[in-house]
């Protein structure tokens, strides 16, 4: 399956043995437009994005300052953004989501033409963001993984609480969903897929079991695939066992991990010096990636250690702006349980 084969690219890990054995406008179905009504009407209510204030001293905007915010998601940030650079700062909103995409253009209109709202994956940074003019801007935020609307909302299949359809595509129009994976991918693959997106250690009795059930039909709803997973692993602590499940599936099916290895070179290529790049990252996979990148371009040699003369030519282009990762008080997480895995890295074009 096509997202699954970009997955390649970082590498499938083989799943250990068994101990002692999250452009153009798409037709959406009629269940994720009333979940996006519902969603406008609870965006009138106060939304807290996560990590805000720390997001916001970060970037650090300032009047006139041009700003890109590249999940927009429900607008949080953006709207943020632009407020803190009022009157005369702009921002280009993006997010793969047409549902998203809607909300972001309601939460952001009394900005007027300060804000520029597009549906586009972030994979695409530097092309959307120039094809508008978009070159030389003084910050950009990635806020990855998923929006408590596309939780909620059944028919996008996020979610093993609700019953839905196995989909958990960001953009509708994408051409694999899970029920792809899940329904097609052989037991050795669906065991990395598993161990190696979802760090989940017993994929391969979860494997087994639907391929098991697939002899029976399809598995093509998130209650049967989650109900499937707690009876092969059965449950251990309050995290119920398909979570790390799910979590495979949405990063495979949307390739998100080979979408941030490739958005945050163009981001640093965006900016111009002194302008900042903030990411906040919500699973070890994707905060492992960010933190290797930014050291990375910290520093001014990336040879293999095993080499004794420097040959790479590199320079830095990036400095730390605090050292770590941010991660919300304990205030926030109890306001906000979304907030409890953030984690914030952010820093500076040289």
């Amino acid at each position: 399956m096509r997202a699954f084969d970009h997955a390649q690219t970082i590498g499938l890990l083989e799943a250990p043995a068994e101990p002692g054995a999250e452009l153009a406008p798409v037709a959406l179905p009629a269940s994720a437009v009333i979940g996006m009504r519902d969603c406008e009407q609870d965006q009138d209510q106060v939304h807290t994005p996560v990590l805000l204030e720390a997001v916001l001293a970060g970037l650090d905007p300032r009047v006139g300052g041009r700003y890109i915010d590249g999940t927009a998601g429900r607008g949080g940030h953006a709207a943020a953004i632009l407020s803190r650079s009022d009157p005369s700062g702009e921002l280009l909103a993006l997010d793969a989501d047409p549902v998203a995409v809607s909300m972001v253009r309601r939460r952001l209109a009394p900005f007027g033409n300060r804000a520029t709202v597009a549906q586009a994956n972030f994979r695409d940074l530097l092309g959307v963001a120039r094809d508008r003019g978009w070159d030389g801007v003084d910050g950009i935020l990635l806020d990855l993984g998923l929006s408590s609307p596309q939780l909620a909302t059944p028919a996008r299949g996020f979610s093993f609480a609700i019953e839905g359809p196995l989909d958990m595509r960001f953009d509708p129009a994408g051409p694999t969903t899970a029920a792809d994976l899940v329904n097609t991918l052989g037991e050795e693959e669906l065991a990395n897929l598993f161990y190696t997106y979802g760090e989940e250690h017993r994929s391969r009795r979860v494997a087994r079991a639907i391929v098991e059930a697939r002899q029976r039909g399809p598995v093509t709803t998130t209650t049967q695939l989650a109900s499937l997973t707690e009876r092969a692993i059965g449950r251990h602590g309050p995290t119920h066992p398909a979570t790390r499940i799910f979590q495979a599936l949405r990063i495979a099916v949307n390739a998100e991990l080979d979408a941030l290895a490739a958005v945050l070179p163009q981001a640093v290529a965006l900016l111009r010096p002194g302008g900042r790049l903030a990411v906040i990252a919500f699973h070890s996979l994707e905060d492992r990636l960010v933190k290797k990148y930014f050291q990375q371009e910290m520093t001014t040699c990336i040879c293999p250690g095993s080499q004794p003369v420097c040959t790479c030519a590199h320079r830095p282009t990036l400095r730390a702006v605090s050292r770590g990762a941010t991660m919300a008080g304990d205030d926030e997480v109890r306001t906000n349980r979304r907030a409890r895995s953030a984690r914030l890295r952010v820093a500076e074009r040289l």
